[in-house]
Protein backbone atom coordinates (compact mmCIF):
# COMPACT_ATOMS: atom_id res chain seq x y z
CA UNK A 1 0.00 0.00 0.00
CA UNK A 2 1.80 3.31 -1.05
CA UNK A 3 1.65 6.22 1.85
CA UNK A 4 -0.91 8.99 -0.21
CA UNK A 5 -3.21 5.38 -0.20
CA UNK A 6 -2.72 4.92 3.77
CA UNK A 7 -3.14 8.58 4.98
CA UNK A 8 -6.66 9.06 2.66
CA UNK A 9 -7.21 5.63 4.58
CA UNK A 10 -6.54 7.10 8.00
CA UNK A 11 -8.42 10.27 6.97
CA UNK A 12 -11.46 8.34 5.88
CA UNK A 13 -11.46 6.86 9.00
CA UNK A 14 -11.11 9.42 11.50
CA UNK A 15 -13.88 11.28 9.55
CA UNK A 16 -16.95 11.59 11.43
CA UNK A 17 -19.74 9.48 9.47
CA UNK A 18 -21.71 12.43 10.26
CA UNK A 19 -19.41 15.05 8.11
CA UNK A 20 -19.55 12.22 5.01
CA UNK A 21 -23.01 11.99 4.84
CA UNK A 22 -24.88 15.00 2.87
CA UNK A 23 -27.59 16.02 5.52
CA UNK A 24 -30.25 17.58 4.04
CA UNK A 25 -31.54 21.40 4.42
CA UNK A 26 -33.12 21.96 7.74
CA UNK A 27 -34.63 24.96 6.00
CA UNK A 28 -38.19 24.75 4.31
CA UNK A 29 -39.83 27.22 2.49
CA UNK A 30 -43.27 27.93 3.46
CA UNK A 31 -45.91 29.85 1.92
CA UNK A 32 -46.44 34.03 3.13
CA UNK A 33 -49.82 33.67 5.03
CA UNK A 34 -51.79 37.31 5.21
CA UNK A 35 -54.11 38.49 7.87
CA UNK A 36 -56.28 40.53 5.53
CA UNK A 37 -56.40 37.10 3.30
CA UNK A 38 -57.54 35.05 5.97
CA UNK A 39 -60.02 37.40 7.36
CA UNK A 40 -61.55 38.09 4.32
CA UNK A 41 -61.35 35.01 2.22
CA UNK A 42 -61.21 32.10 4.81
CA UNK A 43 -63.15 33.85 7.54
CA UNK A 44 -65.49 35.89 5.43
CA UNK A 45 -65.58 39.04 7.82
CA UNK A 46 -66.18 42.24 6.24
CA UNK A 47 -63.61 44.28 5.69
CA UNK A 48 -64.30 47.11 7.54
CA UNK A 49 -63.90 44.39 10.25
CA UNK A 50 -60.39 43.16 9.11
CA UNK A 51 -59.06 46.75 9.05
CA UNK A 52 -59.87 46.92 12.33
CA UNK A 53 -57.23 43.58 13.38
CA UNK A 54 -59.03 43.28 16.55
CA UNK A 55 -57.30 41.41 18.97
CA UNK A 56 -59.28 38.22 18.99
CA UNK A 57 -58.99 38.32 15.64
CA UNK A 58 -55.10 38.67 15.77
CA UNK A 59 -55.11 35.83 18.58
CA UNK A 60 -57.61 33.21 15.94
CA UNK A 61 -54.91 34.39 12.81
CA UNK A 62 -51.55 33.31 15.07
CA UNK A 63 -53.34 30.15 16.07
CA UNK A 64 -54.81 29.12 12.54
CA UNK A 65 -51.50 30.29 10.90
CA UNK A 66 -49.61 28.15 13.58
CA UNK A 67 -51.44 24.96 12.40
CA UNK A 68 -51.79 25.41 8.73
CA UNK A 69 -47.47 25.92 8.94
CA UNK A 70 -47.49 22.73 10.94
CA UNK A 71 -48.97 20.57 8.36
CA UNK A 72 -47.27 22.07 5.59
CA UNK A 73 -43.82 21.59 7.47
CA UNK A 74 -44.70 17.94 7.65
CA UNK A 75 -46.04 17.76 3.73
CA UNK A 76 -43.08 19.05 3.12
CA UNK A 77 -40.36 17.29 5.16
CA UNK A 78 -42.83 14.02 3.69
CA UNK A 79 -42.29 15.08 -0.20
CA UNK A 80 -38.33 15.48 0.46
CA UNK A 81 -37.95 12.33 2.01
CA UNK A 82 -40.20 10.97 -1.03
CA UNK A 83 -37.91 12.75 -3.30
CA UNK A 84 -34.63 11.43 -1.38
CA UNK A 85 -36.10 8.15 -1.62
CA UNK A 86 -37.13 7.75 -5.12
CA UNK A 87 -33.75 9.44 -5.90
CA UNK A 88 -32.18 6.70 -4.02
CA UNK A 89 -34.24 4.16 -5.60
CA UNK A 90 -33.59 5.35 -9.25
CA UNK A 91 -30.42 6.39 -9.66
CA UNK A 92 -28.69 4.20 -7.16
CA UNK A 93 -30.21 1.10 -8.56
CA UNK A 94 -27.67 -1.71 -10.49
CA UNK A 95 -29.80 -3.50 -12.39
CA UNK A 96 -28.47 -0.67 -15.83
CA UNK A 97 -25.12 -1.88 -14.82
CA UNK A 98 -24.81 -4.86 -12.31
CA UNK A 99 -20.80 -5.57 -13.67
CA UNK A 100 -19.73 -2.43 -11.48
CA UNK A 101 -20.96 -3.98 -8.28
CA UNK A 102 -19.44 -7.75 -8.18
CA UNK A 103 -17.69 -7.58 -5.42
CA UNK A 104 -14.13 -9.33 -4.90
CA UNK A 105 -12.25 -11.56 -2.73
CA UNK A 106 -8.40 -12.15 -2.25
CA UNK A 107 -7.42 -14.48 -4.61
CA UNK A 108 -10.13 -13.91 -7.37
CA UNK A 109 -10.27 -12.15 -10.57
CA UNK A 110 -13.43 -10.07 -10.27
CA UNK A 111 -15.09 -12.06 -12.45
CA UNK A 112 -18.50 -14.08 -12.01
CA UNK A 113 -17.86 -17.37 -13.56
CA UNK A 114 -20.14 -18.94 -16.30
CA UNK A 115 -21.87 -21.98 -14.58
CA UNK A 116 -21.89 -23.71 -17.67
Amino acid sequence: MTMKKLVALVVFALTPASALAQTPPTSYRLPEMNFDMWCQETMHYSPERCDKRLPHDNKAFSKYRSIVEHFELERLKNRRANEERSQAIMHNDNLDNPGNNVPTFPGSSGTIPNPH
